[in-house]
C-alpha cells in the first residue's frame, strides 16, 4: 500500500441538523447536483482508500440508502446515539474490525472539501511521521472556531483550544480546526477507548485523541488548507446558498479555463456532472443540470434550463428547456421550445418556438418550426411540419405513435391521430385531421368543404360594424355580392 494512502476513511454523517430547519436530513441537502455527503464521498474516493465507511444515524435508513445508490461498496455504521464525534469515530472502526495504517476523519457537511487538500493531509502525515495530523486553516475571522495551537520550535500541535475555553493570546490565533483529521489507525482505536465524557456536553470529543496521543510520546500535525472556505460546514440554508455559490463558481472557472465562454458567471448555474467542449458559449440566466454534456461550439441560452441533456456540435438552444433529449449538431432549438424524455433531434434539424416534443425521434434537416405538439413519433429527414400541428398520441388510456417519412411538407393545423404512418414524400392540406395511413407521393386531404353565404352578415348582424364595412366594401347596401 502506498505510505499516501490510507487504510480507510470515515465519514461523520449521524447528526439531525436541527438548524436546516427540514425534513430532509442535512447530509443529503443538493447542491450542484449532488448531495453534501455525495461530494464528501467523492473527495475521499480520490485517496483511493481501502474501505470507505459512512457514520449514520439521524434518518439512518434515508441516509444508507442514498449512499448505496451513489457508492454501493461503502460500508455504513450505526450511531443509535448521537454521543460526541469520537464515539461515533469508535462506531465506524468497530464496524470495520480494526484499522492497521492511516484513518482519514472527515465531516459529511463539507461539499466544498476537495480531493486535493485530503491527499496534502495524507502527504503531510506520512513524511512528518504524525500520529495525528489535523487539517486546520487560516480565517479572516476565527471566532467561535477552535484554535490551534503550535510549539514554537518544532511547529506540532500542542492543542485545540475552543472559543469559549481561549486565553485572549490564544484566540488572536486565526489557525483553526476543521474537524479532519489523518490518526495512525492502532493509535486512534486506543485512544478512542480512553476518551472520557466528563465534560459540559456529556460526550465523547474526537479531539481529546490528539491529547492522549500526544501525552503518550506521539508527534501531533497540522496540514494547512489552501483556501479556508473548504472546511466550511453547513448547517443552515444561509450557508448551504453560500456553498453553493462558492462551488458554482469553482465550477465555471474550470469550464471557463479550459476553453468555455460563460458570458455571465453571475446568472450562469452548473452541476458537477455537467461536461463541456471548448468554444461552447453559455449565455446569461442558463442552468445546465445532471449529465448534460455541450459538444464543439454548441451555444446554450439565455434562460435556459438542460437535465441530462446532449447538445452536439454547432447546435443552438435559446430561451427553452430540456430534459433527458438528445439535440443533434447544428441543430435549433426555441425560443420557448420544451423537449421532454426521449427527444432526439437529429442533425440540422429544428423545434421551432413554442414548439413541445416527448419520446419523439425528429431526423436529419427536418424543421418543426412553430406552435407544435410532437409526441411519440418518428419524422425522417428533410421533413416540414406546418405550424399548429399536434400528434395526437393519447386516447384517454394508452400512447400511439405516429410515422412521418422523409421529404414530407405537411399543412398548417393537420392532427395526426396516431397510430398512422405518412410515407415519404407526403402532402397534406392545412386543417386537415388525418386518420388513416398516407401512402407515400400522396396529397392528404381531410377536412369539409367550404361554403361562403353572400348576404349572410347584411341578414343575421343588420346595422353593425360588419354590415357596414361589408357594405362599405361591396358599394351596395348590405354588402352582397
Amino acid at each position: 500500500m502506498s505510505a499516501t494512502r490510507p487504510a480507510a476513511v470515515v465519514v461523520l454523517a449521524a447528526g439531525e441538523g436541527t438548524r436546516m430547519k427540514s425534513a430532509t436530513p442535512k447530509v443529503l441537502h443538493d447542491i450542484c447536483g449532488r448531495s453534501l455527503v455525495g461530494h464528501v464521498l467523492a473527495a475521499a474516493r480520490e485517496l483511493e482508500p481501502e474501505r470507505l465507511v459512512v457514520v449514520v444515524g439521524h434518518a439512518r435508513e434515508e441516509v444508507a440508502g442514498h449512499i448505496a445508490g451513489i457508492d454501493p461498496a461503502v460500508r455504513t455504521a450505526v450511531q443509535e446515539v448521537q454521543n460526541g464525534t469520537g464515539h461515533a469515530v469508535r462506531m465506524g472502526l468497530e464496524k470495520l474490525g480494526g484499522v492497521e495504517g492511516t484513518v482519514v476523519v472527515v465531516c459529511g457537511d463539507t461539499p466544498l472539501l476537495t480531493g486535493e487538500t485530503l491527499q496534502e493531509l495524507t502527504r503531510t502525515h506520512a513524511s512528518d511521521g504524525n500520529a495525528v495530523t489535523v487539517l486546520t486553516a487560516e480565517v479572516p475571522d476565527a471566532t467561535g472556531y477552535g484554535r490551534i495551537v503550535r510549539d514554537e520550535v518544532s511547529g506540532a500541535v500542542t492543542a485545540i483550544v475552543e472559543h469559549k475555553d481561549a486565553s485572549e493570546a490564544q484566540r488572536a490565533l486565526r489557525e483553526i480546526n476543521s474537524g479532519v483529521f489523518a490518526f495512525d489507525g492502532v493509535l486512534l482505536a486506543e485512544a478512542l477507548g480512553k476518551v472520557r465524557t466528563d465534560n459540559s456536553q456529556g460526550e465523547e470529543y474526537l479531539t481529546d485523541v490528539l491529547g492522549i496521543v500526544r501525552s503518550a510520546g506521539h508527534r501531533v500535525g497540522a496540514s494547512v488548507a489552501v483556501d479556508h472556505r473548504e472546511i466550511a460546514g453547513i448547517n443552515n440554508r444561509v450557508q448551504l446558498a453560500q456553498a453553493r455559490r462558492l462551488l458554482n463558481d469553482r465550477l465555471l472557472e474550470r469550464a471557463m479555463l479550459s476553453g468555455v465562454t460563460v458570458v455571465d458567471p453571475a446568472s450562469t448555474f452548473v452541476d458537477v456532472t455537467v461536461s463541456f467542449e471548448r468554444d461552447v458559449v453559455v449565455h446569461p440566466g442558463t442552468q445546465l443540470l445532471g449529465s448534460t454534456s455541450l459538444a464543439e461550439g454548441c451555444e446554450v441560452g439565455p434562460n435556459s434550463r438542460l437535465t441530462d441533456t446532449s447538445v452536439g456540435a454547432g447546435a443552438r438552444v435559446d430561451n427553452s428547456v430540456a430534459l433527458s433529449a438528445v439535440v443533434g449538431a447544428e441543430a435549433s432549438v426555441g425560443p420557448f421550445a420544451y423537449l421532454r424524455p426521449g427527444t432526439r433531434l437529429g442533425r440540422a434539424s429544428k423545434a421551432g418556438t413554442y414548439v413541445e416534443m416527448k419520446n419523439a425521434s425528429v431526423g436529419e434537416g427536418t424543421k418543426v418550426p412553430h406552435l407544435s405538439y410532437v409526441g411519440d413519433a418518428t419524422i425522417g429527414d428533410h421533413t416540414n411540419i406546418g405550424a399548429a400541428s399536434v400528434f395526437v398520441n393519447y386516447d384517454g388510456v394508452n400512447k400511439h405513435h405516429t410515422t412521418v417519412g422523409s421529404h414530407c411538407r405537411t399543412g398548417s393545423d393537420n392532427m395526426f391521430v396516431a397510430p398512422v404512418t405518412l410515407g415519404d414524400g407526403v402532402y397534406t392540406a392545412a386543417g386537415s385531421v388525418i386518420t388513416k395511413d398516407v401512402p407515400a407521393g400522396s396529397l392528404a386531404v381531410a377536412r369539409g368543404q367550404q361554403r361562403n353565404i353572400d348576404g349572410w352578415v347584411a341578414r343575421k348582424r343588420p346595422g353593425s360594424a360588419a354590415a357596414r364595412a361589408a357594405e362599405a366594401a361591396s358599394g351596395e347596401p348590405g354588402g352582397g355580392s
